[in-house]
C-alpha cells in the first residue's frame, strides 16, 4: 500500500490502541488485537519492550497477517527494521529513536509517527517529515512513570502550530477522555484504559461512542 492510501485510513481513526502485554491483565498481545478488531478499532500499535528482537519480529509478522485480513492499520513501535520487514503501515519513533529524515529515505511508504513533549519538538518533527505526532503524556501514567504530565493545555498550545495530524496519550481514561477531545484532540491513543479493562470489546465500543458524542457537542 502506498503512503497516500495509508494516510487516508489514518485520517479516519478515532481510538489508537497501543499494546503492552505486561499491563494486559494476563491477556496476550494477540488476544488484545483480536478484541480491538471485534470492538471496531481501526488501528493498533504493537509495542512490547520485553521481547527480544527475533520474538518481536515473529509477533509483528503474525500481527501483520491478522491486521491485513481485518483491514486495520498496523504501526510498529520503535523498530523501523521490523516495520519494513513485515510491510507494516507505519512506525512510531520516540525522541531518541531512528531519525525521521533517514526513516523517510529508506521507508517512503511508511506512516512516520513521532512522540513529542513540547511545541518545539512538535515543530521539529513536522519539519523533519513526520506524518503525525503524539503529544503526551497528557495526564500522569504508569507507562511513563518519570515523564511530566503536560495537561490538556499542551494540546491547545501545540495543535494550532502544526499542520499534520496528532494523537494524544498518557493517562487518558473514560472519565477524562472528554477533556482531551474538548481541548482539540480527535485521535486518542490508549494503553491501559483498553488493555486492563474487563471487556476490551465493550470498552472500545463505549469509548468510540464517547468520542463521537463529545465531538458532536
Amino acid at each position: 500500500m502506498k503512503l497516500t492510501e495509508r494516510i487516508k485510513m489514518f485520517d479516519k481513526i478515532d481510538l489508537y490502541v497501543v499494546t503492552c502485554e505486561k499491563l494486559s491483565n494476563g491477556r496476550s498481545n494477540l488476544e488484545v488485537l483480536d478484541a480491538v478488531i471485534k470492538g471496531g478499532g481501526k488501528i493498533i500499535q504493537l509495542r512490547d519492550k520485553e521481547l527480544c528482537k527475533r520474538d518481536f519480529f515473529l509477533l509483528a509478522k503474525k500481527f501483520r497477517e491478522i491486521t491485513l485480513k481485518a483491514g486495520i492499520l498496523l504501526v510498529i513501535n520503535d523498530s523501523i527494521d521490523v516495520a519494513m520487514a513485515i510491510d507494516a503501515d507505519g512506525v512510531h519513533l520516540g525522541q531518541e529513536d531512528f531519525p525521521l529524515k533517514e526513516a523517510r529515505k529508506i521507508a517512503p511508504d511508511l506512516i512516520l509517527g513521532r512522540s513529542v513533549h513540547s511545541l518545539e519538538q512538535a515543530k521539529t518533527a513536522e519539519a523533519e517529515g513526520a506524518d503525525y505526532i503524539n503529544i503526551g503524556p497528557i495526564f500522569p501514567t504508569g507507562t511513563k512513570e518519570h515523564a511530566k504530565a503536560l495537561g490538556t493545555e499542551a494540546i491547545k498550545k501545540i495543535a494550532p502550530e502544526i499542520s499534520i495530524p496528532f494523537t494524544v496519550m498518557g493517562g487518558i481514561k473514560s472519565e477524562n477522555i472528554n477533556e482531551v477531545i474538548k481541548a482539540g484532540a480527535k485521535k486518542i491513543a490508549l494503553v491501559t484504559a483498553v488493555t486492563q479493562s474487563e471487556s476490551i470489546v465493550n470498552t472500545i465500543k463505549e469509548l468510540r461512542i464517547s468520542v463521537l458524542e463529545t465531538k458532536a457537542n
